[in-house]
């Protein structure tokens, strides 16, 4: 980071357009004139998960195939909703990675393409430093420093947040991420794509009487660490779905209770370590961004186990935690008034592996 943004541009309005993996999404982030903070202006989202839904998971090929069908006329709708034309904008942020190598490459070429035919210069975005700084645009946002709990997709991790570009490794899954765990779990119980939600829906009919007579394991609960694993986990499902149907008794009853008994397994393990992250730093906000951090039963337990600690729990608003454009938008415009010297259009690359430290 060099030089902050100058007089000039005290108010400027970043692009974002996201295409890591399933969603495509394009949205304008700007600042607000009376508070400075970041202000959404308008976004419009499109989700691929009706057309994967068939094939029970993301194809990379069909993805990055919609993408560039969609990413025109959703880049003319969140224009619309936010009534300004393409020359008011002041630079266009994109999801560099980590993702699906096709389906980046889509979004950066777009984005750098368009900035290259306006003469506007281009911020690529980490997609999980997007997430991380996504609950900044809700009504109530968290103050720095804070911990972070990211439950996106095939990432687990908690993060110290000293503030925008600088963050710290706690800890992170050493295997199945507990998005993974959900999705796997919601194949074993024959729920379709994507899983997670379906699990969760059916684990909100189940019996408690009949969860509390099975017994999962809390992977590395007690490990006195802050990693995470949950293939265990998926492994001790997989044993009682097989001696459930073995036993003739794998009915919709015990289906919602195997959903029930693994989403609480997960969450018993999510907020304990997140308490224990907040005990290690000493810090007193924690804030949960990803599509699992849209789980009622993650969020309600969560602010129950901070409220204990006298710590804070902050959420992205519900539209903000699958992935969305505004994420990046909001990420490249921090990056932007923080000081970051934004890249000249032309020439992209993308990188599908790409850990936040080094973002």
């Amino acid at each position: 980071m060099d030089q902050p943004v100058s007089s000039a541009h005290k108010l400027p309005i970043v692009l974002g357009v996201e295409s890591s993996c399933d969603e495509t999404g394009v949205a304008l982030v700007t600042l607000d004139p009376d508070t400075g903070a970041p202000r959404l202006l308008g976004q419009a989202l499109h989700t691929q998960v009706a057309m994967h839904a068939a094939y029970g998971g993301v194809v990379p090929e069909l993805a990055s195939r919609d993408h560039i069908r969609r990413v025109v006329p959703l880049l003319r709708q969140a224009l619309a909703e936010a009534s300004i034309s393409l020359a008011e904008v002041d630079a266009i942020a994109y999801t560099a990675g980590p993702g699906l190598a096709g389906a980046l490459l889509v979004g950066s070429a777009f984005a750098e393409a368009l900035a290259f035919a306006l003469e506007k210069p281009v911020l690529p975005v980490h997609h999980l430093e997007g997430h991380l700084l996504s609950p900044l645009l809700a009504s109530t946002p968290p103050e720095f420093p804070f911990v972070a709990l990211l439950v996106s997709g095939g990432h687990t991790q908690l993060m110290r947040v000293t503030k925008v570009g600088e963050y710290e490794l706690l800890g992170e899954t050493l295997d199945d991420a507990a998005g993974e765990a959900f999705d796997k779990t919601a194949k074993l119980l024959g729920l379709g794509y994507p899983g997670g939600p379906a699990l969760s829906k059916l684990a909100e009919t189940a019996e408690p009487g009949l969860v509390a007579e099975i017994k999962l394991p809390r992977p590395m609960l007690h490990s006195g660490d802050l990693e995470f694993s949950f293939a265990g986990l998926k492994t001790a499902v997989l044993t009682k779905v097989k001696a459930a149907q073995a036993e003739g008794v794998l009915n919709e009853a015990m289906r919602a209770a195997l959903a029930a008994a693994v989403e609480q397994a997960i969450i018993d393990v999510l907020v304990a370590k997140s308490v224990q992250a907040l005990k290690q730093t000493g810090l007193s906000r924690l804030v949960v961004a990803g599509g699992v951090g849209a789980n009622r039963h993650l969020r309600e337990t969560l602010v129950t186990a901070c409220k204990r600690r006298k710590a804070e729990v902050y959420f992205p608003e519900l539209d903000l935690c699958t992935d969305n454009g505004a994420m990046i938008a909001l990420a490249g415009l921090l990056r932007l008034v923080g000081g970051a010297t934004p890249k000249t259009a032309g020439g992209f690359s993308v990188k599908p592996r790409w850990p936040l430290i080094d973002a």
